[in-house]
Parts: C-alpha cells; structure tokens; sequence
C-alpha cells in the first residue's frame, strides 16, 4: 500500500490529485469491510480504467478542469452489498488520505467536497420518497382535519 514520506503537496495539480488517488485506492482495496464491495463491483482488468475514471472525477471536483463526464449515482446504485454505513468509511479513509498528502488548507477542501459528494449519493441511493428522515420511526397519520370537513355547512 503506497505510503509517502514526501512533504505534504502545497499545490493542487493533475499529479497530486492522481498520488491522492492512487494512495486512497490502495488503501480501500486493504480495507477489509470497503475492499470486498470495491473487488466484487471492480474485476481486475477494469481497475486501470476505474483509477483514470477516479482522476477525471476529482480533477473536474476540485480544478473545474470538466475531464469527467458520467453517472456516479447510477454507478453505485449498481454495486451489490453496498451499505449507507459505508459512506461514512469512505469518508474517514478519504479525508484521512487527503490530510495525510495535502497542506491543511487544501485537505479541508477536500474534505467539504466529499462530504458533499457522500451526503448525494447518500440520498440518491438510500433516501426513499415518502420514507422518513433516518432515525425517526413512520409516521402516524395526525391531519387534523379542517373546520370545513367536520363541521356542517350553514
């Protein structure tokens, strides 16, 4: 798994946003609830692809270079096994990575993007309509009905 004794990167560039992915992917495919779902929904051969797809991905999240063009939410709408639980795993390994390889400033700016970016697939794939927010249970029916409908017209 790469590590790197380097300096943490003052600049953001094609070639720091490429260690960044390179490093984080490494790392995710070891990690050992984040690797199975990644190795299952990624065959061998495909991953030169994915880290290239990955690389256009955060050039045009953070340089607005448009390198990428997609469907992320119907990219991982499709990926068997995976849980709400592990955006959140994600999330800690990813910003962990950024903090690690970044000055602070510009591992904060990751940070709010992909917490931004989670957040949205988050909802996109698990948020139902009509379902309510997490942690609440269903919702009784309590319309109180209008004065109208209870009581006879004049």
């Amino acid at each position: 798994m790469p590590r790197t004794d380097a300096p943490p990167a003052s600049e953001l560039t094609e070639a720091s946003i490429a260690h960044l992915i390179d490093t984080f992917y490494a790392r995710i495919r070891h990690d050992t609830v984040l690797g199975p779902i990644f190795e299952a929904a990624i065959a061998p051969d495909e991953w030169p692809a994915h880290m290239a797809t990955m690389r256009r991905f955060w050039s045009s999240v953070m340089l607005a270079s448009g390198r990428y063009s997609g469907d992320p939410v119907g990219v991982h709408r499709a990926v068997a096994g995976l849980e709400r639980s592990m955006f959140e795993r994600w999330l800690s390994l990813f910003t962990a990575t950024a903090e690690e390889l970044f000055d602070p400033e510009i591992a904060a700016q990751f940070g709010v993007k992909a917490r931004r970016i989670a957040g949205s697939l988050e909802l996109a794939i698990f948020h139902r309509l009509g379902a309510p927010p997490d942690g609440l249970p269903p919702r009784r029916d309590t319309a109180v009905k209008s004065t109208a409908e209870t009581e006879p017209c004049d």
